[in-house]
């Protein structure tokens, strides 16, 4: 038998009238809680936009390119190289 973790967080939201109602109508039309249906849908959400953000995709056509990209080294930068020789501005002089 699976745990529950206790949820001991709150998010308060204002809705209007009508995003309230179609929120009511979805949750019912799959027997859940509003809660339930809105923190699913939400975490649903959240977790497609962070991998969105930490995952890309090469098209086929493009992928030796890519990994010949990836394998070669790459030529000195003098503007990097300038600057990474200078203090940083987060470190006490």
């Amino acid at each position: 038998m699976a745990t529950k973790t206790p949820k001991a967080e709150r998010i308060a939201l204002r809705v209007t009238h009508r995003q309230k109602e179609t929120i009511a109508a979805a949750a019912e039309l799959l027997g859940r809680s509003v809660t339930d249906f809105a923190v699913q849908v939400a975490v649903e959400k959240a977790d497609e936009v962070i991998a969105a953000q930490r995952t890309f995709q090469v098209p086929a056509d493009k992928w030796a390119e890519f990994e010949r990209l990836m394998k070669d080294p790459i030529e000195p930068n003098p503007g990097l190289v300038d600057l990474f020789s200078e203090p940083s501005v987060f470190t006490a002089r």
